[in-house]
């Protein structure tokens, strides 16, 4: 019998044809073991019924819950995440029911450090107001907006996995200190990519720019609250292109708008999409899109392919690349 795999429907783009190109199509339609098909209709919230129909599933956006596995006829035993996060995933639900979850924390490592970097330059190089600037035909205020050179900055990294430290590997050349805040990543490892390896207080009260690569789980729910954004220089800026929940929004509107930041870049948010009344949306010092800066064709070929690729092995019998631990 063939191994029946479902994709969300979020997968497609508005004409109806894979987001991620055609490409790792072909993963799947070189095995004669596989069929596969998109969901009928797009889901925020994988219902037990779709379990019950597929062997594995492929999923973007829609939440996997212990509900999603609540009855006793569900059919599926993998879950893969079109990308790294899993928090839209109950992974010890799914393990209890012998259900295993693959991410892609291999393809998303180049993006998103290139997708942190834009941000930065953008922030360090007054982007946006230049660009007004030349629009509005106030050519002789540039003067009055000077940007920040990199070299005499630090630069801070919360989180030095995988997407962390090829941060910090593509950052190096600018010659600018780079710090790096992470328990679970060795000395020596961080050292190695030219950063010091310091606590989060300590990063958070010297960088001149801190990016967020922490994941998000109970630990790390508003990890950045009040207190922490406080320690921070108030001509800093704060990047966080991990999950919207590990800051704590409130606060950090708080720090913005009473001049205790210098201005923030945000790719996530704690709600999205996000709500039109969000004051962040009315700050011009603060850059915002929409969970999506790090999507290029490149990235989404690549995270097909190993979340796919992952699908593959396991139909097959072999042990998926990525599985995501309990």
């Amino acid at each position: 019998m063939a191994f029946k795999l479902g994709l969300s429907k979020d997968l497609l783009d508005a004409n109806g044809n894979p987001s991620f190109g055609p490409g790792p199509m072909e993963i799947l339609n070189n095995e004669p073991g596989i069929v596969y098909e998109f969901l009928p209709e797009s889901v925020s919230e994988i219902t037990p019924d779709i379990m019950a129909t597929y062997d594995g599933l492929y999923v973007n956006s829609p939440q996997v819950t212990a509900h999603s596995v609540s009855r006793s006829d569900c059919r599926v035993k993998i879950v893969a995440r079109h990308g790294v996060g899993y928090d839209s995933v109950d992974v010890k639900a799914l393990a209890d029911k012998g259900i295993i979850t693959t991410n892609t924390p291999v393809a998303v490592r180049r993006p998103v450090a290139v997708a942190a970097l834009t941000f930065i330059f953008a922030l360090a190089g007054r982007l946006i107001t230049k660009n007004k600037l030349t629009r509005e035909g106030r050519w002789h205020e540039r003067t009055s907006h000077m940007g920040l050179g990199l070299t005499t900055r630090t630069l801070g990294v919360i989180g030095a996995g995988g997407i962390g430290q090829e941060l910090l590997a593509l950052a190096k050349p600018f010659g600018w200190r780079m710090l790096a805040a992470d328990p679970h990543v060795p000395t020596s490892r961080i050292e190695a990519l030219g950063a010091d390896h310091v606590s989060t207080e300590t990063l958070l009260s010297q960088s001149d720019f801190v990016v967020c690569s922490l994941i998000l789980n109970a630990k790390t729910h508003h990890f950045l609250n009040a207190h922490r954004l406080g320690l921070m220089k108030k001509k800093a800026y704060l990047i966080n292109m991990a999950r919207g929940p590990v800051i704590d929004e409130a606060a950090l509107i708080h720090a913005l708008q009473s001049g205790a930041l210098a201005g923030a870049a945000l790719d996530v948010f704690e709600q999205e999409p996000v709500a039109a009344d969000n004051p962040l949306l009315a700050m011009d010092n603060v850059l915002l899109t929409p969970h999506s800066l790090c999507w290029t064709d490149e990235c989404f070929d690549q995270i097909a392919r190993e979340g796919l690729g992952c699908v593959v092995s396991f139909a097959n019998g072999r042990m998926p690349l990525s599985i995501v631990k309990v």
